[in-house]
Protein backbone atom coordinates (compact mmCIF):
# COMPACT_ATOMS: atom_id res chain seq x y z
CA UNK A 1 0.00 0.00 0.00
CA UNK A 2 0.68 3.86 -0.62
CA UNK A 3 2.41 5.28 2.40
CA UNK A 4 3.94 2.03 4.15
CA UNK A 5 7.57 0.72 3.74
CA UNK A 6 7.62 -2.65 2.92
CA UNK A 7 8.55 -5.30 5.40
CA UNK A 8 11.32 -7.96 4.56
CA UNK A 9 9.92 -11.44 5.09
CA UNK A 10 12.70 -12.24 7.36
CA UNK A 11 11.88 -8.79 9.13
CA UNK A 12 8.69 -9.92 9.82
CA UNK A 13 9.39 -13.19 10.96
CA UNK A 14 12.40 -12.20 13.59
CA UNK A 15 9.82 -9.97 14.78
CA UNK A 16 7.90 -12.66 15.79
CA UNK A 17 10.25 -14.76 16.76
CA UNK A 18 10.91 -11.97 19.29
CA UNK A 19 7.18 -11.25 20.46
CA UNK A 20 6.70 -15.48 21.01
CA UNK A 21 9.98 -15.06 23.09
CA UNK A 22 8.95 -12.52 24.78
CA UNK A 23 5.62 -14.29 25.48
CA UNK A 24 6.96 -17.20 26.09
CA UNK A 25 9.23 -15.67 29.03
CA UNK A 26 6.57 -13.80 30.39
CA UNK A 27 4.93 -14.76 33.46
CA UNK A 28 2.62 -14.12 36.59
CA UNK A 29 4.30 -11.78 39.23
CA UNK A 30 3.54 -14.42 42.06
CA UNK A 31 5.32 -16.92 40.00
CA UNK A 32 8.67 -14.44 39.02
CA UNK A 33 8.85 -13.52 42.95
CA UNK A 34 8.66 -17.74 43.90
CA UNK A 35 11.31 -18.10 41.07
CA UNK A 36 13.38 -15.19 42.71
CA UNK A 37 13.07 -16.33 46.43
CA UNK A 38 14.41 -19.31 45.31
CA UNK A 39 17.27 -18.01 43.45
CA UNK A 40 18.48 -15.72 46.21
CA UNK A 41 17.42 -18.47 49.05
CA UNK A 42 20.29 -20.75 47.54
CA UNK A 43 22.73 -17.55 47.19
CA UNK A 44 21.91 -16.95 51.15
CA UNK A 45 22.22 -20.64 52.04
CA UNK A 46 25.82 -20.88 50.45
CA UNK A 47 26.75 -17.95 52.91
CA UNK A 48 25.24 -19.61 56.18
CA UNK A 49 25.88 -23.17 55.55
CA UNK A 50 29.85 -22.59 54.84
CA UNK A 51 29.80 -21.11 58.60
CA UNK A 52 29.40 -24.12 59.97
CA UNK A 53 32.20 -25.90 57.98
CA UNK A 54 34.89 -23.03 59.08
CA UNK A 55 36.49 -24.86 62.30
CA UNK A 56 37.33 -28.56 59.39
CA UNK A 57 38.01 -26.32 57.11
CA UNK A 58 40.70 -24.51 59.56
CA UNK A 59 42.24 -27.93 60.70
CA UNK A 60 41.78 -29.15 56.97
CA UNK A 61 44.66 -26.69 55.72
CA UNK A 62 46.13 -26.00 58.89
CA UNK A 63 45.34 -22.21 59.28
CA UNK A 64 45.11 -19.54 61.77
CA UNK A 65 42.05 -18.30 62.75
CA UNK A 66 42.59 -14.68 61.28
CA UNK A 67 43.71 -17.12 57.85
CA UNK A 68 40.54 -18.93 57.95
CA UNK A 69 38.20 -15.99 57.81
CA UNK A 70 39.71 -15.20 54.43
CA UNK A 71 36.98 -17.85 52.68
CA UNK A 72 34.14 -15.70 53.96
CA UNK A 73 35.83 -12.15 53.55
CA UNK A 74 37.37 -12.96 50.44
CA UNK A 75 34.08 -13.29 49.27
CA UNK A 76 32.10 -10.52 50.94
CA UNK A 77 34.74 -8.35 49.38
CA UNK A 78 34.35 -10.01 46.13
CA UNK A 79 30.56 -9.02 46.55
CA UNK A 80 31.11 -5.50 47.69
CA UNK A 81 33.30 -4.47 44.78
CA UNK A 82 30.97 -6.21 41.83
CA UNK A 83 27.54 -4.71 43.63
CA UNK A 84 27.93 -1.11 41.93
CA UNK A 85 27.97 -2.85 38.66
CA UNK A 86 24.78 -4.25 39.03
CA UNK A 87 22.88 -1.06 38.27
CA UNK A 88 25.02 -0.90 34.73
CA UNK A 89 25.48 -4.36 33.72
CA UNK A 90 21.88 -5.23 33.71
CA UNK A 91 21.10 -1.53 32.10
CA UNK A 92 23.80 -2.53 29.54
CA UNK A 93 22.98 -6.37 29.18
CA UNK A 94 19.12 -6.62 30.17
CA UNK A 95 18.26 -8.05 33.85
CA UNK A 96 17.17 -11.42 32.39
CA UNK A 97 20.35 -12.03 30.63
CA UNK A 98 22.58 -10.37 33.83
CA UNK A 99 21.28 -13.12 35.71
CA UNK A 100 21.12 -16.18 33.49
CA UNK A 101 25.34 -15.57 33.38
CA UNK A 102 25.52 -14.52 37.51
CA UNK A 103 23.65 -17.51 38.11
CA UNK A 104 25.53 -19.79 35.78
CA UNK A 105 29.16 -18.47 37.28
CA UNK A 106 28.04 -19.12 40.18
CA UNK A 107 26.89 -22.50 40.01
CA UNK A 108 30.41 -23.07 38.45
CA UNK A 109 32.55 -21.81 41.21
CA UNK A 110 30.52 -23.58 44.03
CA UNK A 111 31.51 -26.64 42.69
CA UNK A 112 35.11 -25.38 41.94
CA UNK A 113 34.86 -24.82 45.50
CA UNK A 114 34.14 -28.08 46.80
CA UNK A 115 37.17 -29.44 44.80
CA UNK A 116 39.61 -26.67 45.86
CA UNK A 117 43.09 -28.37 46.89
CA UNK A 118 44.07 -25.65 49.10
CA UNK A 119 43.26 -22.99 50.99
CA UNK A 120 44.61 -19.71 48.51
CA UNK A 121 43.27 -21.74 45.65
CA UNK A 122 39.40 -22.30 48.35
CA UNK A 123 39.71 -18.05 48.83
CA UNK A 124 40.13 -17.37 44.87
CA UNK A 125 36.96 -19.50 43.67
CA UNK A 126 34.98 -17.53 46.97
CA UNK A 127 36.38 -14.56 45.40
CA UNK A 128 34.53 -15.69 42.03
CA UNK A 129 31.65 -17.11 43.79
CA UNK A 130 30.74 -13.71 45.69
CA UNK A 131 31.68 -11.55 42.39
CA UNK A 132 29.10 -13.53 40.40
CA UNK A 133 26.51 -13.83 43.40
CA UNK A 134 26.45 -9.95 43.84
CA UNK A 135 23.86 -8.88 41.56
CA UNK A 136 21.45 -11.49 42.83
CA UNK A 137 19.96 -9.76 45.70
CA UNK A 138 20.03 -6.03 44.29
CA UNK A 139 18.65 -7.49 41.04
CA UNK A 140 15.86 -9.45 42.39
CA UNK A 141 14.80 -6.74 44.71
CA UNK A 142 14.34 -3.89 41.84
CA UNK A 143 12.87 -6.68 39.80
CA UNK A 144 10.31 -7.60 42.82
CA UNK A 145 9.61 -3.89 43.25
CA UNK A 146 9.00 -2.96 39.73
CA UNK A 147 6.48 -5.80 39.16
CA UNK A 148 4.24 -4.92 42.15
CA UNK A 149 2.48 -1.65 43.23
CA UNK A 150 3.94 0.30 46.17
CA UNK A 151 1.11 -0.48 48.76
CA UNK A 152 2.27 -4.19 48.15
CA UNK A 153 6.27 -3.26 48.52
CA UNK A 154 5.94 -4.57 52.48
CA UNK A 155 3.90 -7.52 52.12
CA UNK A 156 6.16 -8.39 49.22
CA UNK A 157 9.35 -8.00 50.67
CA UNK A 158 8.30 -9.75 53.86
CA UNK A 159 7.17 -12.77 51.67
CA UNK A 160 10.38 -12.59 50.43
CA UNK A 161 12.09 -12.30 53.41
CA UNK A 162 10.47 -15.31 54.92
CA UNK A 163 11.45 -17.73 51.37
CA UNK A 164 15.27 -16.47 51.66
CA UNK A 165 15.33 -17.26 55.82
CA UNK A 166 14.05 -20.77 55.38
CA UNK A 167 17.04 -21.25 53.59
CA UNK A 168 18.98 -20.45 56.58
CA UNK A 169 17.45 -22.90 58.88
CA UNK A 170 17.81 -25.95 56.37
CA UNK A 171 21.55 -24.76 55.10
CA UNK A 172 23.44 -25.05 58.36
CA UNK A 173 21.77 -27.89 59.56
CA UNK A 174 22.52 -29.39 56.52
CA UNK A 175 26.01 -27.93 56.48
CA UNK A 176 26.76 -28.86 59.82
CA UNK A 177 25.99 -32.94 58.76
CA UNK A 178 27.29 -32.85 55.37
CA UNK A 179 30.73 -31.60 56.65
CA UNK A 180 30.46 -33.74 59.82
CA UNK A 181 29.88 -36.74 57.87
CA UNK A 182 31.72 -36.22 54.99
CA UNK A 183 33.34 -33.62 54.35
CA UNK A 184 33.99 -29.67 54.29
CA UNK A 185 33.67 -30.21 50.63
CA UNK A 186 30.26 -31.57 50.29
CA UNK A 187 29.02 -28.29 52.00
CA UNK A 188 29.91 -26.62 48.18
CA UNK A 189 28.95 -29.88 46.54
CA UNK A 190 25.14 -30.04 47.88
CA UNK A 191 24.34 -26.37 46.20
CA UNK A 192 25.24 -27.37 42.89
CA UNK A 193 22.40 -28.61 42.47
CA UNK A 194 19.94 -26.38 43.29
CA UNK A 195 22.12 -23.53 41.88
CA UNK A 196 21.45 -25.05 38.53
CA UNK A 197 17.92 -25.13 38.88
CA UNK A 198 17.99 -21.64 39.46
CA UNK A 199 19.96 -21.39 36.17
CA UNK A 200 16.60 -23.15 34.76
CA UNK A 201 13.93 -20.91 37.06
CA UNK A 202 15.42 -17.89 35.94
CA UNK A 203 15.14 -18.89 32.33
CA UNK A 204 11.41 -19.71 32.40
CA UNK A 205 10.09 -17.49 34.41
CA UNK A 206 11.86 -14.11 34.78
CA UNK A 207 10.97 -11.67 32.21
CA UNK A 208 12.28 -8.43 33.26
CA UNK A 209 13.01 -6.96 30.36
CA UNK A 210 11.26 -3.36 30.27
CA UNK A 211 13.18 -1.40 28.57
CA UNK A 212 16.19 -2.73 25.29
CA UNK A 213 19.80 -2.54 27.08
CA UNK A 214 21.01 0.42 26.66
CA UNK A 215 25.35 0.95 25.95
CA UNK A 216 25.85 4.04 27.93
CA UNK A 217 29.28 4.56 28.99
CA UNK A 218 30.74 3.04 32.01
CA UNK A 219 32.51 5.51 35.03
CA UNK A 220 35.69 3.37 35.10
CA UNK A 221 37.89 5.43 36.56
CA UNK A 222 35.23 5.71 39.45
CA UNK A 223 34.73 1.98 39.33
CA UNK A 224 38.71 1.09 39.78
CA UNK A 225 38.93 4.12 42.22
CA UNK A 226 36.01 2.80 44.72
CA UNK A 227 37.31 -0.89 43.90
CA UNK A 228 40.83 0.26 45.27
CA UNK A 229 39.13 1.97 48.51
CA UNK A 230 37.32 -1.15 49.50
CA UNK A 231 40.41 -3.24 48.39
CA UNK A 232 43.06 -1.58 50.39
CA UNK A 233 41.23 -1.25 53.61
CA UNK A 234 40.15 -4.58 53.70
CA UNK A 235 43.31 -6.46 53.77
CA UNK A 236 44.54 -3.05 56.04
CA UNK A 237 41.76 -4.99 58.38
CA UNK A 238 42.57 -8.41 57.78
CA UNK A 239 46.43 -8.09 57.81
CA UNK A 240 47.01 -5.18 60.93
CA UNK A 241 46.45 -7.40 64.12
CA UNK A 242 49.33 -10.01 62.07
CA UNK A 243 51.77 -7.08 61.13
CA UNK A 244 51.32 -4.69 64.06
CA UNK A 245 49.13 -2.03 62.58
CA UNK A 246 50.56 1.22 61.64
CA UNK A 247 54.24 -0.37 63.04
CA UNK A 248 54.44 -2.38 59.54
CA UNK A 249 55.44 -0.09 56.12
CA UNK A 250 52.89 -2.23 54.14
CA UNK A 251 49.73 -1.58 56.68
CA UNK A 252 50.50 2.35 56.70
CA UNK A 253 50.63 2.26 52.59
CA UNK A 254 47.11 0.27 52.62
CA UNK A 255 45.96 2.63 54.80
CA UNK A 256 47.28 6.04 52.75
CA UNK A 257 45.93 4.06 49.53
CA UNK A 258 42.62 4.00 51.18
CA UNK A 259 42.26 7.29 52.09
CA UNK A 260 43.78 8.51 48.91
CA UNK A 261 41.46 6.53 46.31
CA UNK A 262 38.62 7.45 48.45
CA UNK A 263 39.43 11.30 48.39
CA UNK A 264 39.81 10.98 44.33
CA UNK A 265 36.65 9.01 44.53
CA UNK A 266 34.67 12.10 46.07
CA UNK A 267 36.46 14.54 43.40
CA UNK A 268 35.60 12.52 40.54
CA UNK A 269 31.80 11.68 41.23
CA UNK A 270 31.30 15.32 42.03
CA UNK A 271 32.84 16.86 38.76
CA UNK A 272 32.22 13.97 36.52
CA UNK A 273 29.02 14.54 34.37
CA UNK A 274 28.02 10.66 34.37
CA UNK A 275 29.51 9.18 37.48
CA UNK A 276 29.53 5.46 38.26
CA UNK A 277 27.71 6.58 41.52
CA UNK A 278 25.07 9.42 41.42
CA UNK A 279 26.21 10.82 45.27
CA UNK A 280 23.00 13.29 44.94
CA UNK A 281 20.42 10.88 45.64
CA UNK A 282 21.77 10.84 49.39
CA UNK A 283 19.84 14.06 49.11
CA UNK A 284 17.07 11.90 49.91
CA UNK A 285 16.64 11.85 53.45
CA UNK A 286 14.93 8.85 53.82
CA UNK A 287 17.91 7.03 51.84
CA UNK A 288 20.73 8.91 53.39
CA UNK A 289 19.48 7.62 56.30
CA UNK A 290 18.68 3.80 55.17
CA UNK A 291 22.49 3.75 53.97
CA UNK A 292 23.69 4.13 57.56
CA UNK A 293 21.25 1.92 58.83
CA UNK A 294 22.10 -0.60 55.71
CA UNK A 295 25.92 -0.24 57.11
CA UNK A 296 24.97 -1.46 61.00
CA UNK A 297 23.00 -4.34 59.61
CA UNK A 298 25.14 -5.40 57.55
CA UNK A 299 27.69 -5.66 60.31
CA UNK A 300 25.51 -7.06 63.09
CA UNK A 301 24.54 -9.81 60.57
CA UNK A 302 27.27 -11.65 59.66
CA UNK A 303 29.46 -11.28 62.47
CA UNK A 304 27.96 -13.95 64.84
CA UNK A 305 27.49 -16.61 62.12
CA UNK A 306 31.18 -16.44 61.92
CA UNK A 307 32.44 -16.61 65.27
CA UNK A 308 29.97 -18.68 66.67
CA UNK A 309 30.83 -22.24 64.94
CA UNK A 310 34.71 -21.59 66.50
CA UNK A 311 33.30 -20.55 69.57
CA UNK A 312 31.09 -23.27 70.45
CA UNK A 313 34.22 -25.92 68.85
CA UNK A 314 36.90 -24.34 70.59
CA UNK A 315 35.32 -23.76 74.06
CA UNK A 316 32.45 -26.77 74.82
CA UNK A 317 33.73 -29.30 72.02
CA UNK A 318 30.69 -29.29 70.30
CA UNK A 319 30.42 -31.33 66.61
CA UNK A 320 29.53 -29.80 63.14
CA UNK A 321 26.15 -31.05 63.30
CA UNK A 322 25.07 -29.25 66.93
CA UNK A 323 26.91 -26.39 65.76
CA UNK A 324 24.62 -26.21 62.59
CA UNK A 325 21.55 -26.68 64.91
CA UNK A 326 22.88 -23.86 67.08
CA UNK A 327 22.95 -21.84 63.54
CA UNK A 328 19.93 -23.52 62.09
CA UNK A 329 17.77 -21.56 65.22
CA UNK A 330 18.92 -18.28 64.41
CA UNK A 331 16.96 -18.97 61.14
CA UNK A 332 14.31 -20.25 63.02
CA UNK A 333 13.79 -16.58 64.68
CA UNK A 334 14.68 -14.88 61.70
CA UNK A 335 11.67 -16.42 60.47
CA UNK A 336 9.50 -16.28 63.68
CA UNK A 337 10.00 -12.09 62.89
CA UNK A 338 9.39 -12.10 59.21
CA UNK A 339 6.13 -14.04 59.75
CA UNK A 340 5.37 -11.04 62.71
CA UNK A 341 5.87 -8.50 60.28
CA UNK A 342 3.44 -10.44 57.68
CA UNK A 343 0.51 -10.99 60.30
CA UNK A 344 0.48 -8.59 62.75
CA UNK A 345 3.72 -6.13 62.87
CA UNK A 346 3.56 -4.67 59.74
CA UNK A 347 1.05 -2.60 60.16
CA UNK A 348 3.19 -0.40 62.85
CA UNK A 349 5.33 2.46 61.58
CA UNK A 350 8.48 0.32 59.72
CA UNK A 351 10.86 2.41 61.89
CA UNK A 352 9.49 1.05 65.50
CA UNK A 353 10.12 -2.23 63.91
CA UNK A 354 13.41 -1.13 62.83
CA UNK A 355 14.19 0.20 66.45
CA UNK A 356 12.70 -3.10 68.10
CA UNK A 357 15.12 -5.24 65.63
CA UNK A 358 18.55 -3.26 66.71
CA UNK A 359 17.18 -3.09 70.51
CA UNK A 360 16.78 -6.96 70.20
CA UNK A 361 20.40 -7.20 68.98
CA UNK A 362 21.57 -5.03 71.75
CA UNK A 363 20.03 -7.24 73.98
CA UNK A 364 21.28 -10.85 72.41
CA UNK A 365 24.97 -8.94 71.94
CA UNK A 366 24.88 -8.02 75.93
CA UNK A 367 23.33 -11.52 76.57
CA UNK A 368 26.33 -13.09 74.52
CA UNK A 369 28.93 -11.19 76.57
CA UNK A 370 28.10 -12.70 79.79
CA UNK A 371 29.12 -16.19 78.57
CA UNK A 372 31.59 -18.22 80.82
CA UNK A 373 33.16 -21.47 79.97
CA UNK A 374 30.30 -23.18 81.42
CA UNK A 375 28.03 -21.84 78.86
CA UNK A 376 24.85 -24.54 78.74
CA UNK A 377 22.89 -25.30 75.19
CA UNK A 378 20.09 -23.20 75.76
CA UNK A 379 22.13 -20.25 76.40
CA UNK A 380 23.32 -20.10 72.87
CA UNK A 381 19.90 -21.31 71.78
CA UNK A 382 17.55 -18.34 72.83
CA UNK A 383 20.60 -15.58 72.32
CA UNK A 384 20.94 -17.13 68.81
CA UNK A 385 16.98 -17.38 67.92
CA UNK A 386 16.44 -13.60 69.55
CA UNK A 387 18.99 -12.41 67.46
CA UNK A 388 17.26 -13.25 64.56
CA UNK A 389 14.16 -12.38 65.59
CA UNK A 390 15.73 -8.94 65.27
CA UNK A 391 16.88 -9.25 61.78
CA UNK A 392 14.16 -10.45 60.80
CA UNK A 393 12.17 -7.36 62.29
CA UNK A 394 14.57 -5.36 60.50
CA UNK A 395 15.05 -6.76 57.21
CA UNK A 396 11.72 -5.77 55.16
CA UNK A 397 11.27 -2.12 57.10
CA UNK A 398 14.70 -1.08 55.92
CA UNK A 399 13.83 -1.81 52.36
CA UNK A 400 10.65 0.19 52.92
CA UNK A 401 12.44 2.74 54.86
CA UNK A 402 15.23 3.30 52.32
CA UNK A 403 13.57 3.01 49.20
CA UNK A 404 9.99 4.90 50.13
CA UNK A 405 11.00 8.52 49.07
CA UNK A 406 12.44 7.68 45.63
CA UNK A 407 12.29 7.49 42.27
CA UNK A 408 11.62 4.65 40.63
CA UNK A 409 13.91 5.14 38.31
CA UNK A 410 16.79 5.91 40.66
CA UNK A 411 15.76 2.00 42.60
CA UNK A 412 18.48 0.26 40.55
CA UNK A 413 21.62 2.13 41.07
CA UNK A 414 20.35 3.03 45.10
CA UNK A 415 19.79 -0.86 45.42
CA UNK A 416 23.46 -1.26 44.31
CA UNK A 417 24.99 1.24 46.67
CA UNK A 418 22.85 0.05 49.23
CA UNK A 419 24.07 -3.71 48.99
CA UNK A 420 27.64 -2.08 48.55
CA UNK A 421 27.64 -0.01 51.80
CA UNK A 422 25.60 -3.11 53.86
CA UNK A 423 28.51 -5.76 52.17
CA UNK A 424 31.61 -3.46 53.39
CA UNK A 425 29.80 -2.81 56.62
CA UNK A 426 30.11 -6.96 56.92
CA UNK A 427 32.96 -7.40 55.60
CA UNK A 428 35.12 -4.65 57.65
CA UNK A 429 33.20 -5.87 60.78
CA UNK A 430 34.35 -9.52 60.55
CA UNK A 431 37.78 -8.24 60.09
CA UNK A 432 37.51 -6.01 63.42
CA UNK A 433 36.03 -8.84 65.38
CA UNK A 434 38.52 -11.63 63.65
CA UNK A 435 41.50 -8.81 65.12
CA UNK A 436 39.80 -7.94 68.66
CA UNK A 437 39.46 -11.50 69.28
CA UNK A 438 42.92 -12.31 68.57
CA UNK A 439 44.34 -9.57 70.30
CA UNK A 440 42.10 -9.74 73.26
CA UNK A 441 42.70 -13.62 73.73
CA UNK A 442 46.71 -12.91 73.59
CA UNK A 443 46.49 -10.33 76.13
CA UNK A 444 44.28 -11.91 78.41
CA UNK A 445 46.88 -15.15 78.08
CA UNK A 446 49.56 -12.91 79.05
CA UNK A 447 47.81 -11.40 81.88
CA UNK A 448 46.42 -14.38 83.68
CA UNK A 449 49.73 -16.04 83.06
CA UNK A 450 51.62 -13.25 85.19
CA UNK A 451 49.26 -14.67 88.24
CA UNK A 452 51.06 -17.98 88.03
CA UNK A 453 54.13 -18.67 89.80
CA UNK A 454 55.66 -20.90 92.48
CA UNK A 455 54.42 -18.91 95.37
CA UNK A 456 50.70 -18.50 94.29
CA UNK A 457 48.38 -19.44 96.82
CA UNK A 458 45.82 -20.06 94.16
CA UNK A 459 47.88 -23.24 93.43
CA UNK A 460 48.34 -24.06 97.29
CA UNK A 461 45.29 -26.28 97.60
CA UNK A 462 45.75 -29.49 95.73
CA UNK A 463 42.03 -30.30 95.95
CA UNK A 464 41.08 -27.29 94.61
CA UNK A 465 43.05 -27.31 91.35
CA UNK A 466 42.87 -31.18 91.15
CA UNK A 467 45.63 -31.81 88.38
CA UNK A 468 46.50 -28.31 87.98
CA UNK A 469 50.19 -28.07 88.68
CA UNK A 470 53.12 -26.16 87.95
CA UNK A 471 55.15 -29.31 89.08
CA UNK A 472 54.85 -31.67 86.00
CA UNK A 473 54.31 -31.60 82.72
CA UNK A 474 51.05 -32.87 82.70
CA UNK A 475 49.70 -30.19 85.27
CA UNK A 476 51.24 -27.65 83.25
CA UNK A 477 50.03 -28.39 79.95
CA UNK A 478 46.29 -28.42 81.32
CA UNK A 479 46.55 -25.78 83.64
CA UNK A 480 48.26 -23.66 80.40
CA UNK A 481 44.78 -25.16 77.75
CA UNK A 482 42.44 -23.89 80.57
CA UNK A 483 44.06 -20.42 80.74
CA UNK A 484 43.86 -20.06 76.85
CA UNK A 485 40.53 -21.84 76.93
CA UNK A 486 39.54 -18.81 79.04
CA UNK A 487 41.51 -16.11 77.82
CA UNK A 488 39.68 -17.28 74.00
CA UNK A 489 36.53 -16.70 76.20
CA UNK A 490 36.83 -13.62 77.38
CA UNK A 491 38.61 -12.46 73.30
CA UNK A 492 34.73 -13.68 72.10
CA UNK A 493 32.47 -11.87 74.84
CA UNK A 494 34.51 -8.63 73.72
CA UNK A 495 33.83 -8.85 70.95
CA UNK A 496 29.63 -9.49 72.15
CA UNK A 497 29.73 -6.65 73.85
CA UNK A 498 31.06 -4.31 71.09
CA UNK A 499 28.65 -6.25 68.81
CA UNK A 500 26.09 -4.99 71.22
CA UNK A 501 27.14 -1.50 71.76
CA UNK A 502 27.26 -1.06 67.96
CA UNK A 503 23.28 -2.03 67.87
CA UNK A 504 22.46 -0.11 70.55
CA UNK A 505 24.11 3.22 69.06
CA UNK A 506 22.21 3.26 65.84
CA UNK A 507 19.09 2.98 67.53
CA UNK A 508 18.13 6.49 67.69
CA UNK A 509 18.88 7.13 64.33
CA UNK A 510 16.29 5.19 62.75
CA UNK A 511 13.68 7.92 63.50
CA UNK A 512 15.87 10.35 61.10
CA UNK A 513 14.00 9.16 58.67
CA UNK A 514 10.74 10.06 57.20
CA UNK A 515 7.80 7.79 58.17
CA UNK A 516 6.95 5.89 55.03
CA UNK A 517 3.43 7.20 53.16
CA UNK A 518 0.50 4.87 54.22
CA UNK A 519 0.22 1.67 52.58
Amino acid sequence: MAGHSPVPPGGRARAAMTVAAARRRTAHPVVVLVSLTFTVSVYVLTVTAINVAMPQMQGSFAATQDQITWVVTANLLATAIVTPLSGWLANRFGRRRLLLWTQSIFFISSTLCGLAGSLPELVVYRAIQGASGAPIIPLSQAIILSLFPQEKHGQVVSIWAIGVTSGTIVAPIIGGWAAEDFSWRWVFLMVSPAAALCVVAVWAHVNAEETPPQRSRFDWTGFLLLAITVSSLQLMLDWGERLDWFESIGISLLGLAAIGAFYLFIVHVLTTEKPFLDLRLLADRNYAVGIILGLAFGMLYYTTLVLQPAMLQDLQGYPDSAIGIMQGLRGVGLLAGSFALLFGMGRLDPRINLFLGFLMQALAGYAMSLFDVNMTAWAVAWTTMLQGFGIGLMWSPITVVTFATLAPRHVPEAASVFHLVRNIGSSAHIAISASLLARGTRTNYAEMVEALNPFSERLAYGAVVGGWNLESAEGLAGLGAEIGRQANLIGYTNVYLGYAICAALVMPLVFLARRPPAG
